[in-house]
């Protein structure tokens, strides 16, 4: 990855302790895998066919230490990566909410995963967007996920974990932008041929910028995202242009989980009424 989208570039909490977890790991792996190379090579040097002093005992079956040290250190390297990533994954439970020193709430933001782009609906302030994603600095981030289509993932490598999107369910990530920038966010499960180009722009900017751009979307003078523009954007279509959308309708996130409304090819539109004539 580039460094704009490398999680060894962590610009966030939880992008951080993921790159914790991970020089972990690689440390304790590596302090195995060194010296067992190192003693390889040592070996076959010194039991190289012109060194007289090497010297073996043809009568040697069995050792208790040999044996202790072949299978003690590998149960006690298991023994410790798996306490690192046990820890870590509870500690960076997606769905836990993430505390500021500010006490600040969480901006609530409702992501649909469409064929082939991504769909950003911020409920407090009644607008969308289309493949961009506007976050304001130091503010807890709480996203709902959903996908109108096939399963997919959310992905801003630099911010934190990956979440899945899946059809008629909603998922549940945290993050937090700990500095200005602009980082990609990409779709990280195939889902046809527009995975490829399923980016969108992510923009980490001051509350004060974060609400004067959410002011100049309020004043776009463009159709509302309701149902009927909804069943139009989740037709399946490769554009990464980035449009917003003045006004949503209320409601509409969880009519898409629940779908209440048209969505791109799937299962059926409305589960209720697929439950009631299996009845």
């Amino acid at each position: 990855m580039t460094g704009g989208s490398s999680i060894l570039h962590p610009a966030g909490p939880i992008a951080a302790a993921n790159r914790a977890i991970l020089f972990n790991a690689l440390g304790v792996m590596l302090a195995v895998v060194i010296p067992t190379i190192l003693l390889a090579i040592a070996t076959a040097w010194w039991f190289r066919a012109n060194n007289r002093h090497a010297q073996r005992d043809e009568t040697f079956v069995y050792s208790g230490r040999v044996e202790l040290v072949v299978w003690s250190i590998p149960l006690l390297v298991i023994l410790f990566l798996g306490g690192i990533i046990w820890v870590g994954s509870h500690k960076l439970d997606p769905t836990a909410p993430i505390e500021t020193e500010s006490g600040a709430p969480p901006l609530q933001v409702e992501v649909v995963s469409l064929d082939w782009r991504w769909l950003f609906i911020y409920p407090e302030q009644g607008i969308a967007t289309i493949n961009r994603l506007v976050l304001p600095v130091g503010r807890p981030v709480r996203f709902r996920l959903t996908s109108a289509s096939v399963m997919n993932a959310f992905f801003v490598p630099r911010l934190g974990s990956m979440v899945y999107t899946m059809n008629g369910m909603a998922t549940e990530l945290n993050l937090l932008a700990a500095e200005p920038g602009r980082y990609e966010g990409l779709s990280a499960h195939y889902s046809g041929e527009g995975f490829a180009d399923m980016r969108f722009d992510t923009l980490a900017v001051s509350p004060a910028k974060f609400a004067e751009w959410a002011a100049q979307v309020k004043a776009l003078d463009g159709a509302p995202l309701n149902a009927k523009t909804y069943a139009l954007l989740a037709r399946p279509q490769r554009n990464r242009k980035v449009s917003g959308f003045p006004t949503v309708q209320a409601g509409l996130f969880d009519a898409i989980v629940m779908q209440r409304v048209a969505p791109a090819p799937g299962p059926p539109q409305d589960r209720s009424s697929t439950d009631a004539e299996k009845s």
